[in-house]
């Protein structure tokens, strides 16, 4: 299944005031992390009633509860135009319709990571699944994001070129 292609801006206050909260209880020593300015969802496709999520921050090893942020165009007509006119602007700008805009709303929530392990028998290999506890659909493993896959095979060609002396293509 491939990766659902959502993405979202961080909104950094309702961010920061969550973490702040969160690390409330290690000490007044404890730092906030960085944080990213855009983050995609890591679910794997979705029909557009499923709120989209993606990891905001991972405890250390031994936390039992990861921050997830979830987000969800609320307003947003998920069905498709059952018989579209052909001759229609795509993009017919701001109009009377302007202030009926989707309006994107979020949560952000202390989940427990998912149970789920994939085992490989033949070498012995474990893979945990890298979503939260109940997650919709398929586990991490069964979800796959074509543009990172592509970059990856990217990397490791100018990795072998310049072990190998193979000429730049």
């Amino acid at each position: 299944m491939l990766q659902c292609t959502g993405f979202a801006a961080v909104p950094e206050m309702g961010a920061l005031v969550v973490l702040i909260a969160m690390n409330a209880e290690a000490g007044p020593t404890t730092e906030v992390p960085d944080l990213d300015d855009m983050l995609l969802c890591e679910l794997g496709e979705h029909d557009g009633a499923t709120e989209h999520a993606a990891q905001l921050w991972a405890g250390e090893m031994d936390a039992a509860r990861d921050l997830w942020m979830f987000w969800i165009d609320a307003g947003a007509d998920v069905s498709p135009d059952p018989d579209p006119d052909p001759d229609a602007d795509p993009d017919p700008g701001p109009g009377p319709d302007a202030d009926n805009r989707v309006r994107r709303t979020f949560r952000f929530v202390e989940l427990p990571p998912c149970l789920a392990v994939m085992r490989t028998l033949a070498t012995g290999e474990r893979e945990a699944c890298l979503l939260f506890d109940r997650h919709p659909a398929p586990h991490s493993w069964d979800v796959t994001d074509p543009l990172a896959d592509l970059m990856a095979e990217r990397m490791r060609e100018e990795i072998r070129r310049e072990r190998g002396g193979e000429p730049p293509t």
